[in-house]
């Protein structure tokens, strides 16, 4: 049997099992994105997509098989998903390997599962439920129009079945920027679609896109974005820095001297700006992603928030020499926080790449560069 994959999932459900549910985005215009470009979005037939499921909880009992001759008395670990793949082939791998990990959580694919009929959706989570008792936690991604069209009863139907969580790609709660950067909502819309999620009793993780705004709109994008998060109080805020990807329309619009790209500096004073301004709400800041340049910016609010902005002036505080040595070794790997430059060996490894890029002559081209293999 042939199980359909999408491209993408959040960093958080690195261990979820992904069933496509729909294929690519409804949306498709965003200026910065390019991962369903030249392709249509479809829903997946229900039918098809139940037969899948039922196809993969056969591959959990073949691989709890496996096990038991593998002579693991069917625990499944390392030697058992090295097995599978050789004997239930790459997708085999991929079920064992979320069994090893608890088989509690699973993502539905693609960009925008919700857009797929209430009735449909209800019944591939009920099927879910049904085929993996375990399973503790179900999300997908979601565009706010979608969800802002959703009656409340659809959304409470949805979360009865099982959704647990929804993935909103909020990027920007400043008009302008959603304008230009054609994401086809509003900050109304955003409000009125996270507002609705909550009410519904489903957890909400929105996403927001630090740079977004560039030099013109770096101020209004922090404070408007925290407008519209202190609107609606989700569970999480998940940070992802803008790194502008080659082929995009944002890439051509910066070639074209429209837009500006902040520099690291004015990056991290507008993270510090957006969180200053998070006011009344007790979300959770998470900043999961290499593209965020300071990762130890996170914390529940508004309990952590003092905190959060000490890592921020803590680094806007160093000389200059220091926070570029900084840049470098994060985006290299080898630094993850601001401690890990008190480590003599890791230090001299950043530095001698630091004096590199400067004999370079471009020292932020250099990191534009690093940072494209994130991408």
């Amino acid at each position: 049997m042939a199980f359909e994959q999408g491209p993408i999932r959040p960093p958080s459900e690195a261990a979820s099992l992904l069933i496509r549910v729909a294929r690519n985005c409804p949306w498709n215009k965003c200026k910065f994105c390019l991962t369903y470009k030249d392709t249509a979005f479809s829903r997946r037939d229900p039918e098809e997509v139940r037969r899948e499921i039922l196809g993969i909880r056969e591959l959990t009992d073949r691989v709890r098989a496996l096990s038991l001759r593998q002579g693991c008395g069917g625990e499944v670990n390392e030697q058992v998903v090295r097995a599978a793949y050789s004997e239930l082939g790459p997708y085999g791998a991929r079920v064992a390997v979320w069994l090893y990990h608890g088989a509690r959580t699973v993502f539905l694919q693609d960009a925008n599962a919700l857009d797929v009929k209430t009735a449909d959706l209800v019944a591939i989570l009920e099927q879910i439920r049904n085929s993996f008792p375990p399973v503790e936690r179900v999300t997908i991604y979601a565009r706010a129009n979608t969800a802002a069209r959703k009656s409340l009863e659809d959304l409470k139907s949805i979360r009865q079945a099982g959704l647990s969580r929804i993935h909103l790609g909020m990027e920007s709660g400043s008009a302008d920027v959603l304008t230009f950067m054609a994401k086809g909502i509003t900050p109304e819309i955003l409000i009125k679609a996270g507002q609705k999620i909550v009410a519904a009793g489903i957890s909400l993780c929105v996403y927001v896109m630090p740079g977004l705004g560039g030099r013109r709109w770096s101020h209004e994008h922090a404070l408007e974005t925290a407008r519209v998060i202190n609107a609606i109080n989700p569970d999480h805020i998940r940070l992802r820095s803008l790194a502008v990807v080659p082929g995009t329309p944002l890439h051509d619009d910066v070639q074209a001297g429209s837009f500006h790209t902040l520099a690291e500096d004015d990056l991290v004073r507008e993270i510090r700006l957006l969180i200053e301004s998070l006011e009344g709400i007790s979300s959770r800041v998470v900043s999961d992603h290499i593209l965020n340049l300071l990762e130890e910016v996170e914390g529940q609010l508004p309990g952590d928030k003092a905190a959060m902005l000490a890592v921020i002036d803590r680094y806007l505080n160093l000389p200059d020499a220091e926070r570029v040595n900084f840049q470098v070794g994060r985006r290299m790997g080898v630094y993850r926080s601001l401690e890990d430059m008190l480590n003599p060996a890791r230090y001299s490894q950043v530095s001698g790449a630091v004096e590199y890029l400067c004999g370079q002559g471009d020292v932020e081209g250099g990191l534009a560069k690093i940072k494209e293999r994130f991408l």
